[in-house]
């Protein structure tokens, strides 16, 4: 697909209630270039939650668009189940490049500047400043808080390319008391969830003063932290053990009072350089200097590479200003490709905010043309990508990608495929189940997306689709479960390929009927890929035969559910077999055969009324993505209006402008009126129902019509394909503000009462 400059323009009309924002507008200078749709970013949003799985996980970092590093105020220590950063925390104990990818992963090597008065404090619980929440502006491209040291007031402002963190501390005049920075470069590093699990990582950490009139103070050093080594697999485990993230912190210093090493909380004056566990490096500003900038440069790479990104990022005499410029500009190139008309403030803070969320991962991990992977411990050429979190975005984040950021697509999947040369597989988290990165590369292929190694690529879902895991009949292959090798397909031969059965065994594996449902999609996007690249009919049928047969192996007549299946045909129980979900959740997805989900469970009506049953039960879990394809499911019932109310009831319940707020994908193609709920068929179900009235409306409508013109051909069914979203022109969306038969069975419309009304257009361009 040839990359174009295109926007999407949105009548963006969920009306919500919502409290007053906790948004504060960076200063005039750190909001250039000028955009009304960064100034409404709240990057609150979705950081609180009374328990981790309550927590959305994000945190209010500075870093451009798929950022490498992402820097942040540091509120906790972070580990499994903990962000670096809680807006109910009331202290800060420094500034931390993170590369923790979601709330369940650990963190790897990060590196944290901690300013400070009087004696130098390297423990955490120690060094914490009180913050002043007043003070406190948070931006993509700009953060900024004063804190109280006790003995004095410090503002601290950060900003931050892919690779450098740029702070600048300004030191409240507190004559006779000693201003210092502490950099961190190991700590104690907790493992998995549980606090009492400590290990203390090693690492190195290195002084250079040279001429300080030349930029030439620098503090260097690495770490070895990676929280999530106890589940590597074993096949890369010893390559893996060799890994490190560096650092090196740049002053514009002209003159020192003292530097020196901090090793086990034992000060070191003066001494240059050591290695291994609780590690950092202080310097003790002169007296006259209130205003000190560090650049820290971060890599996978060396030290060396650190200080050359800082070079390449944020060079000597470049103003926090400008950093902030250069990374704010990034965020406007991207979100100027939309444009949103009828949203109110409130609405405005939650769709930009989405965007924003969307756009922070995958991550960066490359460097100047290089990147070192630790599947073989070597530094290869080109681009890197990690974080994919796959399990979770393969259902509408990626297609989000697709759409927004289509020129990264490709090298993501160079990069997955790079994954794949050097571990033996393509990438898939420990945590969750399915081969879902082969939905991925089916999905960019089927929308045009090809500019890769598509004999690689296929080559590598091929194995995926039949290639067991070591020990398949052995291992269980549970969540996080340590000292085993890849997980991909467990189960793959133990059952689910038997001519006759079809599922993975409960009594073998974990989460088994979530796998069989996971695998049964995976063979359809699989199949979908090789017709897509004129593979041989044999193989893509047999693939398409399995995925269309499978799920239904689980499916129990007697319940009307999905539920687990032993070896031996038996089931196992309807709460047994799933992955952060339920039988609920779990029996309607079957996502890319709907058709044959509705049949089974007895035709339009009866689908429609079990879906009444989930939502009106209280089933629907909106919290995790099982759920996310279920209310568009009544659209392709004959229900369409019913999709259209569910949609609005769970953007109201969910989606809000506070920290216990959901923000994604999701939200951005609800507003939009269209869903990939089928992600590798390259389809969307449309629907569109209006919840706050666009200005210049003056009915409320909240209904599609009878028809739906698309570049003047009517469309009867409420499916889009992505060729005509990407072709662009426009698309009509007649509204009414009754229930119409557009979308809807005669059977379904019968039950409700249908008043013909005068209709109005609301257009959006794609």
């Amino acid at each position: 697909m040839t990359v174009t400059s295109w926007f999407l323009l949105l009548s963006l009309t969920i009306s919500l209630p919502l409290i007053n924002s906790t948004r504060r507008l960076p200063p005039p200078s750190f909001r250039v270039p000028s955009s009304s749709v960064l100034d409404h970013v709240n990057l609150l949003i979705g950081n609180g939650g009374d328990t981790p799985n309550g927590s959305g996980g994000m945190i209010p970092s500075t870093a451009p668009p798929f950022g490498m590093t992402r820097w942040v105020a540091q509120t906790h220590q972070n580990y499994v189940s903990v962000t670096p950063y809680n807006h109910t925390g009331t202290t800060i104990h420094g500034f931390q490049g993170t590369r923790q990818p979601a709330i369940w992963m650990g963190e790897s090597a990060p590196v944290v500047v901690i300013p400070g008065m009087g004696p130098v404090k390297p423990e955490f619980a120690e060094r914490g400043m009180l913050m002043d929440k007043d003070s406190e502006v948070i931006s993509p491209s700009y953060y900024s808080v004063d804190v109280d040291t006790g003995l004095g007031v410090i503002q601290i402002e950060q900003t931050a390319t892919s690779r450098v963190g740029h702070l600048r501390l300004t030191y409240g005049p507190q004559p006779g008391t000693q201003q210092y920075i502490l950099i961190e470069a190991t700590r104690p590093s907790i493992i998995t969830s549980d606090p009492s699990n400590v290990t203390y990582p090693t690492g190195s950490i290195h002084i250079i003063a040279g001429d300080l009139n030349k930029f030439q103070f620098e503090i260097c050093g690495s770490s070895s932290e990676r929280q999530d080594f106890i589940i590597a697999p074993n096949s890369i485990k010893t390559n893996a053990a060799e890994f490190r993230g560096y650092f090196c912190a740049r002053f514009n210093l002209s003159t020192t009072v003292e530097y020196g090493i901090v090793q086990n909380n034992t000060r070191l004056p003066f001494q240059k350089s050591a290695t291994g566990s609780l590690l950092s490096a202080y310097v003790i500003l002169p007296a006259d200097i209130h205003t000190i900038d560090v650049r820290v440069g971060t890599s996978f790479i060396s030290a060396a590479q650190a200080s050359r990104n800082i070079d390449a990022e944020v060079p000597n005499g470049t103003s926090l200003e400008e950093t902030a410029e250069t990374v704010r500009t990034a965020w406007v190139d991207k979100a100027h490709l939309v444009k949103l008309e009828g949203a109110l403030e409130e609405e405005n803070e939650i769709f930009w905010t989405a965007m924003i969320h969307t756009l922070q991962y995958p991550s960066e991990q490359h460097e100047a043309g290089f990147y070192y992977s630790a599947y073989d411990n070597a530094i290869h050429t080109g681009e890197s990508y990690t974080g994919y979190s796959i399990w979770d975005t393969y259902r509408a984040e990626w297609a989000w990608l697709i759409l927004i950021a289509p020129e990264r697509v490709s090298r993501m999947i160079t990069s997955m495929l790079a994954d794949y040369q050097q571990g033996g597989w393509l990438p898939m988290w420990k945590n969750v189940v399915g081969t879902h990165a082969d939905s991925l590369i089916a999905e960019a292929v089927i929308k045009g997306i090809t500019d890769f190694d598509t004999d690689l690529a296929w080559e590598a879902v091929w194995k995926d689709a039949t290639v067991p895991p070591e020990g398949d009949w052995a291992v269980q292959y549970f969540d996080r479960e340590e000292n085993v090798d890849y997980e991909v397909r467990a189960g793959l031969s133990s059952v689910y390929d038997i001519e006759g059965k079809g599922w993975v065994a409960d009594d073998v594996h974990s989460e088994s009927a979530s796998r069989t449902l996971a695998y049964a999609y995976d063979d359809y996007a699989a199949a979908k890929l090789g017709e897509t690249l004129h593979k041989p009919s044999h193989i893509t049928s047999y693939l398409l035969r399995r995925a269309l047969t499978a799920p239904f192996t689980l499916y129990n007549n007697s319940t009307g559910f999905m539920e687990a299946r032993n070896q031996d045909g038996s089931w196992a129980g309807g709460d047994r077999g799933w992955t952060e979900g339920d039988q609920w959740a779990y029996s309607f997805d079957v996502v890319h055969d709907i058709p044959g989900l509705i049949e089974r469970r007895g035709g339009n009506e009866t689908f429609v009324k079990t879906l009444d049953e989930h939502f009106d039960g209280g089933h629907n879990d909106h919290s995790n993505e099982p759920s996310h394809h279920i209310p568009y499911l009544y659209a392709l019932a004959g229900a369409a209006h019913k999709t259209q109310e569910r949609v609005r009831e769970i953007a109201k319940a969910n989606y809000n402008n506070t920290p216990t707020g959901l923000s994604g994908a999701w939200y951005i193609f609800s507003a939009m009126g269209f869903y990939p709920v089928n992600p590798a068929s390259g389809e969307y179900v449309t629907i569109l129902r209006k919840f706050h009235p666009h200005a210049t409306v003056q009915k409320k409508l909240d209904y599609l019509s009878s028809r739906r013109k698309d570049h003047g051909a009517s469309v009867e069914t409420p499916i889009i394909h992505h060729d005509q979203i990407i072709g662009g022109g426009d698309i009509v969306f007649e509204m009414s503000d009754q229930i119409e038969a557009w979308g809807n069975a005669v059977v379904l419309l019968n039950l409700v009462s249908i008043v013909p009304l005068p209709q109005e257009q609301i257009s959006r361009s794609l």
